[in-house]
């Protein structure tokens, strides 16, 4: 039946071609945005979560800033402190030449006093952006801001490097000083030759050749001081000989020091300047509260033992180098505790350098890492919203081909009506 009131072919034309114009825009849109899911519209989740991702990496990318201004801040940290270890190897050097016989010592003590304060300028030098991890100003951890880690449930909690300060200053040390009060000796050090004597004349005995010695550290309270001298030592020269010579090792005990740690005390001083300025012969070493002396080198030695009280302890202070501050080879006794000290503050500075590098090494990872992630994330979000331009293209072809026939159909459809007035003439 035809009708010039109801035009069915029309009307199923005209929704075929609504339909292929709203596929067209969509597809022109996404040409046009290069996205697929452009806003909520498009779809709801997809839009949310990509979104949600999108806000994680701009987040990165302020983490990647953090990341490197620490990084930068632990390098010059760490490089300070290899260049305070270099510094403190050379004035080792100068200490070692102070323990040989006929030096002069006070130009060791000026290019030492020029070492500390050059190595005092590192130390202020050594800042980022104001922030200065090695001069003991604090002693809180810095924290590097590394993540933001979402759970499942949508919680961000932000993450941290700590990196501890290590503190290389040089000042704050005090000096030892030996008391000259009375103890009862044979309670505090026993071992060689006769009872030795109390705060006064130092007692010897003889150590002979291919023999030992062993000295107890009986008791231990703060202020005591602990003396053993060595007589008849073949020393090292400044010209290349040697000479007959003795040196006094002194250890003054602190309020947590015990009778194993004055022992080795002792026997690390002793060691130190056996090594640095004798031709072999003779070591030192330690076992719980007893330093044992052995004599190799073709003649007999003599030592002496003598304790005292009110003396008071050296130490570094809350800095790390302080005892740079009080470090002297001015005299044989001072020369012979600076080789011992000096070890230790190597040993300092060469372990803030490895923890610094250690941190400064997993900043970098981190920051590496975070890097790829924020690729990784990009990656994910333009899967799940940009467009496929090669369907895009492809369907943009089919559509306006569908437009074209669709126009086509619907003209067609028009004339219908118009067909109707030949059934009338």
């Amino acid at each position: 039946m035809s009708s010039i009131l109801t035009n069915t072919s029309a009307m199923v034309a005209l929704q075929t071609l609504k339909g292929i114009n709203s596929g067209l825009a969509k597809t022109q849109s996404e040409i046009s945005t290069g996205k697929t899911v452009a806003s909520a519209k498009d779809n709801a989740a997809v839009w949310a979560i990509s979104k949600v991702m999108e806000s994680d990496v701009q987040g990165f990318t302020g983490i990647s800033d953090s990341l490197s201004l620490g990084e930068a801040t632990v390098a010059v940290a760490r490089k300070a402190s290899e260049s305070i270890t270099d510094l403190l190897t050379k004035m080792k050097g100068k200490i070692v030449a102070a323990q040989e016989e006929n030096v002069d010592r006070g130009k060791l003590q000026t290019d030492i006093k020029a070492l500390v304060d050059q190595i005092g300028t590192v130390v202020g030098a050594a800042q980022f952006n104001g922030l200065n991890l090695i001069n003991g100003s604090s002693t809180t951890d810095v924290k590097v801001l590394s993540s933001l880690d979402r759970s499942s449930n949508g919680t961000v909690a932000a993450s941290h490097i700590a990196v501890k300060r290590q503190t290389l200053a040089t000042t704050g040390g005090t000096a030892q000083i030996v008391g000259t009060g009375t103890v009862t000796a044979a309670d505090y050090l026993s071992g060689i030759g006769t009872p030795i004597t109390e705060g006064g004349t130092l007692t010897t005995g003889a150590i002979a050749d291919a023999g030992s010695a062993t000295i107890t550290v009986g008791q231990v309270k703060a202020g005591a001081g602990y003396e053993i001298t060595l007589e008849d030592l073949v020393i090292n020269t400044a010209g290349g000989g040697t000479a007959t010579g003795s040196r006094t090792f002194q250890y003054v005990a602190g309020a947590n020091d015990g009778t194993a740690e004055v022992a080795s005390n002792l026997a690390s001083q002793i060691n130190s300047f056996f090594g640095a300025a004798t031709g072999g012969g003779y070591a030192a070493s330690f076992a719980n509260n007893v330093v044992t002396i052995n004599n190799t080198s073709g003649a007999t030695i003599n030592a002496g033992l003598k304790a005292t009280d009110g003396g008071t302890a050296g130490g570094s202070g809350a800095a790390g180098l302080g005892a740079l501050s009080t470090l002297s080879v001015t005299t044989t006794t001072t020369a012979t505790a600076a080789l011992a000290a000096i070890e230790g503050l190597i040993k300092t500075s060469v372990d803030a350098a490895a923890a610094f590098g250690s941190v400064e090494d997993r900043i970098a990872t981190q920051n590496d890492f975070i890097s790829n992630l924020s690729d990784a994330m990009k990656t994910g979000i333009g899967v799940l919203v940009d467009a496929d331009m090669e369907e895009a293209s492809a369907r943009l072809q089919a559509l306006q081909t569908q437009q074209q026939l669709g126009i086509q159909a619907l003209s067609i459809a028009n004339q219908q009506p118009q067909n109707i007035l030949s059934l009338f003439r």
